[in-house]
């Protein structure tokens, strides 16, 4: 029997010069994403930080968690959101099972 919903986190990483009110919109535009195609759905700011390499010459990111429950065919849309979305310096998705 296929899955039908599985549990999934994902952490990327938005440049902080943005500003303030562009990096409360760009985490506002993935819940939302996230409310539309899954549910149990927590997003956890870690803050800015200090990046462990350079990524385009910047050395400073913005990091988020979040955490949702969704069918399998979500991530991958996920991902190529994330991929597209000016200011996303790095995303890691991994499914925790079920």
């Amino acid at each position: 029997m296929a899955k039908v919903t599985a549990n999934y986190e994902v952490v990327y990483i938005i440049d902080p010069a943005q500003g303030e009110e562009g990096l409360a919109a760009t985490v506002a535009k993935f819940r939302t994403l996230a409310e539309q195609n899954g549910s149990a759905v927590e997003v956890e700011e870690w803050g800015s930080r200090r990046l462990a390499y350079p990524i385009d010459y910047k050395n400073d990111g913005y990091y988020v968690l979040m955490s949702f429950t969704s069918d399998p065919s979500f991530p991958k849309e996920l991902d190529r959101v994330l991929r597209i979305t000016d200011g996303i310096l790095r995303s890691l998705i991994v499914c925790k099972g079920e």
